[in-house]
């Protein structure tokens, strides 16, 4: 077994760093379905969503930006094209979402799909002793549920 610089088994790590630019592709479609929801969004709650919209975006653009840079700390290249993210991504696209309910499950069905593969990279990561990326993902994990949660209470139904 080969170890890298970080201590990691080598080709474990460069394993991982290509399901990070699987949750990288995710995250930008996400990123990208919340700009065009805080866009987009009308209605007699358009002001309360269209901030919460923002702040959502804002922390996603964070996250895409540091799972970039832990894939390339495992020795990868991130993807970064439109075209990448669209063949690798499972989060739904939404396209011209204006209604808060609509806007809302979106978000909630993109962050499932984000939590699942979060999950996934995690028992990857905490296998092969990654505490970086355990980490990266722990955090997202546990934020992330809090969202939905929020979100699921706001169409008023339960986890």
């Amino acid at each position: 077994m080969t170890l890298n610089s970080l201590g990691l088994n080598s080709k474990k790590a460069k394993d991982l760093a290509n399901d990070l630019n699987h949750l990288l592709a995710n995250f930008q479609i996400y990123y990208q379905n919340l700009r065009g929801i805080h866009w987009n969004i009308k209605g007699k709650r358009f002001f309360d969503l269209h901030v919460k919209f923002e702040e959502l975006y804002t922390d996603a653009n964070v996250k895409v930006d540091n799972i970039a840079e832990r894939i390339l700390t495992l020795g990868g290249t991130p993807l970064h094209t439109f075209d990448d993210y669209s063949k690798e991504a499972q989060v739904p696209v939404g396209k011209n979402i204006s209604q808060d309910e609509k806007a809302v499950q979106l978000i909630v069905d993109s962050l499932s799909e984000l939590l699942n593969i979060e999950r996934q990279i995690l028992d990857k990561s905490g296998d092969i002793n990654d505490e970086g990326t355990n980490a990266m993902m722990s955090d997202f994990i546990s934020e992330q549920e809090k969202t939905v949660w929020m979100m699921k209470a706001w169409l008023g139904e339960t986890v």
